[in-house]
């Protein structure tokens, strides 16, 4: 399938609340529109996950990032312009997402996302996307989409054609949190 046409089918699912699975930045990733509950609720179902332990948006430019963070601490901005590999980034204040994404303390992890299938999902469809790996919590993540487990690919609405061939093996983001004062504590590296 054509890289529009899977980003059409993409944009299509993501109107209609559903779920779609999807090559990201690192791993292939099960998303939603991360501003609706619903959703949200159905990924935490079907990767078997307690609602406590959240999910990570994905943006397409950091400008993004203030429509959902109250105050963006300002170190942010210098480490997403010097990360050379993918980063998630755990900001405190997180507002206008989905309730059920956002931690107990008030936080959620965004990732600037910088392949083209993403950067153009997500700026067509105008709002954030949820990113979690392709996987029942506790498993693996899979590699690459030949790794991905038959129980995935019949739960989700949508699975993207685009990337299926691609073979390279994928890595989780490293992931650090933000405090308010610019603390920064190192998550995964």
């Amino acid at each position: 399938m054509a890289f529009q046409e899977s980003i059409e089918q993409a944009i299509n699912i993501l109107r209609q609340s559903g779920i779609i699975l999807y090559p990201t930045d690192t791993i292939w990733g099960i998303g939603c529109d991360a501003t609706l509950s619903e959703p949200v609720k159905k990924i935490y179902r079907l990767k078997k996950r307690k609602d406590q332990k959240s999910m990570l948006v994905l943006m397409d430019k950091p400008e993004m990032i203030c429509d959902y963070i109250e105050v963006v601490p300002s170190i942010a901005w210098e480490l997403i312009g010097v990360a050379e590999k993918p980063l998630t980034i755990i900001y405190p204040g997180a507002k206008n997402l989905a309730p059920n994404l956002i931690n107990p303390d008030g936080s959620v992890g965004i990732r600037i996302c910088k392949t083209k299938f993403c950067q153009e999902l997500i700026s067509r469809f105008k709002k954030p996307i949820v990113s979690t790996s392709a996987n029942i919590s506790g498993k693996n993540y899979p590699v690459n989409f030949k790794n991905l487990e038959k129980s995935i690919l019949t739960q989700v609405d949508f699975i993207v054609k685009w990337g299926q061939e691609d073979i390279t093996p994928g890595k989780p983001s490293s992931i650090i949190k933000l405090s308010i004062n610019n603390e920064i504590e190192i998550i995964r590296k």
